[in-house]
């Protein structure tokens, strides 16, 4: 299973050298890494996607914990999140079917951000699940290159799970 891990750490030099260490140490693969500062001045975020069961992934909890500079660990796994990427796909794109790889983009509300005889160059922004529904859809074309950001979560302070509430939507059009 994937777990998605918040990290809060003192804004220094080395500290995530030292987070990958001892993922390294441990034999864990950091599949998604995304880092920015925080609304507090001095304090960053790291939001990570990795592998492991719920044993694993607690005791690399606590080995966090003992690293200088951690100031706060969450599994947010299970927790309701807003979750976004950000990936910019340069595709085939000819004369011939460039028009249906931006009708495409539209239909998942991407951006064209460049253009070229050959290529064009799409901005999708949304949760994972969009992501690789509109990479699946790309593929057809061919894709030239890929520059994906890592996963970035905030828990929703209301609670609501909109994967629980998408789930039941869908339930209860089955019914009608």
């Amino acid at each position: 299973m994937k777990h998605t891990l918040s990290v809060l750490v003192e804004d220094e030099a080395g500290v995530l050298t030292r987070i990958a260490g001892l993922f390294a140490r441990r034999g864990f693969n950091i599949e998604s890494l995304a880092v920015g500062p925080t609304e507090t001045v001095g304090i960053s975020r790291i939001i990570m996607v990795v592998p492991g069961d719920n044993d694993s992934i607690e005791q690399l909890t606590k080995q966090l914990y003992k690293l200088i500079n951690v100031l706060k660990v969450n599994n947010i796994t299970q927790t309701p999140c807003v979750e976004r990427e950000l990936i910019l796909v340069k595709v085939n794109a000819s004369a011939s079917n460039r028009a249906e790889v931006i009708e495409l983009a539209q239909v998942f509300r991407a951006r064209i951000v460049d253009i070229s005889e050959e290529t064009v160059t799409i901005e999708v922004v949304g949760d994972p699940g969009k992501i690789v529904a509109i990479v699946q859809m790309l593929n057809k074309f061919g894709l030239k290159e890929v520059a994906r950001t890592g996963k970035i979560a905030l828990v929703r302070e209301s609670g609501v799970n909109t994967e629980y509430l998408k789930s039941l939507e869908a339930k209860l059009q089955s019914f009608s």
